[in-house]
Formats: structure tokens, sequence, C-alpha cells
């Protein structure tokens, strides 16, 4: 099964954050990509109020299950492609957990979230596609996994890499912080990636700083992974970039 947040072929559209810095922004044009802000939500913390992962959820290349105070900006977007768009049922909250409904990993046929909390229609949908649900205390599972191959994250997440060896993948456990997320202590390193195609896979700053960088850049050219940075800042916890094949 070819995972929603890496693209089958190279994906000609993303969606990213709304406050991306210009050189982020530029970066992702100069890779031919039709860039897609996301607005604020007004109503989750400051520090991640414009993060895809915490509006939306790709179910399929061409699904997209969407918060529903948003969902028509997003429905306005998406108007002249064929990605269809589906409003979700829970309006998020400031208060965690009533902020990640919508923010769930997947890995192989596997949907991992804290069940409590996903949303009804997004359950509905994962539901359909016949994925195997693995429930879980932390509540930003997107946030936390690097999704970078059918079989293959990265994490700062003991549970969840433990898990997911449990099951089977590779998956690489780092140290937790080292990454920037305003008003936070440090943000998730799934929130600083994405994926152009599924040979190459985007961050959003260098790792310069990061005390896992060599590990993480000898994991990524083992799993056959080129790596795109797409500043010359520290990493940043931006949301998980979501690409899209939209024409």
């Amino acid at each position: 099964m070819n995972n929603p947040f890496i693209p089958f072929k190279k994906a000609d559209t993303i969606v990213v954050a709304g406050n991306i810095s210009s050189e982020i922004y530029d970066n992702l044009k100069k890779n031919g990509l039709e860039v897609i802000k996301t607005i604020a939500h007004e109503k989750v913390h400051t520090s991640i109020k414009y993060h895809p992962d915490i509006v939306m959820h790709p179910i399929r290349h061409n699904l997209l299950i969407v918060e529903p105070s948003l969902f028509q900006y997003y429905k306005d977007q998406f108007k002249n492609t064929h990605i269809k768009i589906i409003k979700g049922e829970i309006e998020l909250k400031a208060e965690y957990p009533f902020d990640i409904a919508y923010n769930v990993g997947r890995i192989g046929n596997y949907v991992i979230h804290n069940l409590k909390y996903t949303d009804e229609v997004l359950k509905y949908y994962l539901e359909k596609e016949d994925l195997e649900f693995i429930n879980i205390k932390q509540g930003y599972s997107k946030c936390s996994m690097a999704i970078v191959g059918e079989k293959e994250i990265i994490t700062s997440d003991k549970m969840i890499d433990k898990t997911l060896k449990d099951l089977g993948f590779n998956s690489l456990l780092i140290k937790p912080g080292f990454i920037d997320l305003e008003n936070q202590n440090y943000g998730f390193i799934g929130g600083c990636t994405g994926n152009i195609s599924n040979k190459e896979v985007l961050i959003s700053g260098t790792l310069k700083n990061h005390p896992d960088k060599e590990i993480i850049e000898k994991f990524l050219k083992e799993t056959g992974k080129k790596i795109n940075y797409l500043s010359k800042e520290k990493i940043t916890d931006i949301g998980t970039m979501i690409s899209l094949n939209c024409n």
C-alpha cells in the first residue's frame, strides 16, 4: 500500500505552513512545486496554528480530510484539481488533547494514534482503507514520526519506536529536542519533514547543531533517500509538509 505521505511519483504540489520563511518558500518553488500555504487555525496554540498535519490528513494521494472550520478554504484551493476534500467532524480547541484529532501517524498498513481523540470521519475513511489501528498515548503521533519510506521512520518517541520495531519496521530513535518550535521548548522531527517523491526527503533546515546529524543522514542514505535541505537555518518544526499530485 502506498503511504499518502510519500508521493508515488514526483509531487507537483505541496501544502506547507503559511508562516514559512521566504527561503523555504523559494526553495520549494525551485523544486517545481505549486505551494499551497495553510491559513491559521486561531483556536489551537499559536505554535502549531499553521501546521498542515494539525488540520488535515491525507487518506490517499487524492483524498484529504480537513478540519471543518477550514474546510471551505482548502476546498477552494483544490477546486481545479482531482484532489477530493472531505470535511472532518471535530473542530479543534486550544487545550491538548483537543487539538490532535487529525494528527495521525501512518506506516505500512497501520494507523498510529491516541484513538480516543481521533476524528470519527477520519477514522471512518481510514477503516475503509482496511488499515489496522494501534492505540498509543502520544497524541501528536504524526508530528512525532518522520515518515521517510514505506517501512522507515525517524522518531524521538520511545514508545512509537518500540511499537514499530516490534511490528518489523525500520525505526531510527533520535534524541528529543534540538528542533525549534515557536513558543515551545522544542519541536518534533516529523514536523520538519516531507517527501517530494519516494526518493527525496525534504527537511526544513540544517541538522548541523543536532547531535544525531550523522546517524540521521546515514539512515536516510541507507534507505536510498536524497536529502533536500530547504534552508540554512536551524531545523524547525513547521508541521509535516504534505506533498500531492494534483495534475
